[in-house]
């Protein structure tokens, strides 16, 4: 019974033993030569794909992706899959910045899947990339430039709330919520639209190869279907993103199916969506969304 007793130990041990050297030495490998950290994928020749998903209010997680799949070798095309009705005029210029230079620095194709919305910002980043595919119903195009905030100053007036600024020049509290735009103030921000506008036309032009003056007729705020997007240059071709992937993989020579690599993308629990309230509260309540904000949004 005792001989019995120690084989079944012995057994365990062992199978305890093969295990931990197995998930160890998993973590080894897939440490040196599978997928990056935070991804998912295969081995070999890959293509990684990140998502620019939703308004573009921080383009750091997409400029980080984007720098690390632009430095791996085994990676040797990245799709930027757009579903975003576009947002900050800094955060869509910083990811198009970074795409520009990891196609001309790092040697990479770089090609952008538009989903069901790829408009203003999110067309933007797009002009960046070698090719542009489209869903033939995809809502893109967009390009101009916005800038609003709310004005309470009569509903301040009916509670009986008054608000006391004291600034060092007339302008410097453009965007104060609580009174009507000067004269003053309108002309500089719409000269500042206006130079912001100009940028967008110039990446417009750069990366489509059109002309300023076939930019500007439709350059008006304008959204189109992808197919119309098409029709007037804006995008290359039309397909979804498994058309996207076959395209990517044919044009940088990968044979079969190719291998796909992409960000594990954590899921929101209570608390994630709770502290997402508490932080919009705060910024209501502390008056940072009542200031103009430049925006690359339709």
């Amino acid at each position: 019974m005792a001989k019995k007793r120690d084989i079944v130990i012995a057994v365990i041990i062992i199978f305890s033993f093969a295990v931990t050297i197995g998930f160890f030495g998993l973590m080894f490998f897939s440490a040196f030569f599978g997928a990056d950290d935070g991804s998912i994928g295969g081995f070999g020749e890959r293509i990684a794909v990140v998502e620019v998903f939703g308004t573009i209010s921080n383009s750091e997680p997409t400029v980080k992706q984007l720098k690390k799949y632009g430095q791996s070798e085994s990676i040797k095309a990245i799709i930027l899959h757009v579903d975003s009705p576009g947002g900050g005029v800094a955060a869509s210029q910083e990811i198009y910045d970074e795409i520009l230079r990891i196609r001309e620095e790092e040697g990479k194709t770089v090609v952008v899947s538009m989903s069901s919305t790829a408009a203003s910002g999110g067309y933007l980043i797009a002009c960046a990339a070698d090719t542009i595919m489209a869903n033939p119903g995809t809502l893109t195009g967009s390009i101009g430039v916005i800038l609003q905030y709310p004005t309470v100053g009569r509903l301040f007036e009916k509670i009986g709330v008054k608000y006391e600024t004291v600034k060092s020049g007339e302008l410097k509290d453009v965007g104060n919520f609580t009174r009507d735009m000067t004269v003053r103030e309108r002309e500089m921000l719409e000269a500042m639209i206006k130079d912001t506008y100009e940028q967008f036309v110039d990446i417009v032009c750069a990366g489509r190869g059109l002309d300023r003056d076939s930019v500007y007729k439709i350059a008006d705020g304008s959204i189109f279907s992808g197919r119309q997007a098409q029709q007037l240059g804006l995008v290359d071709t039309l397909g979804g993103f498994e058309d996207a992937v076959r395209m990517t993989a044919k044009m940088v020579g990968i044979s079969g199916e190719p291998k796909i690599v992409k960000e594990i993308r954590p899921k929101r629990g209570v608390w994630d969506l709770v502290g997402s309230l508490l932080g919009q509260v705060d910024e209501t309540a502390s008056g940072e969304i009542g200031g103009p904000r430049i925006m690359y949004l339709y």
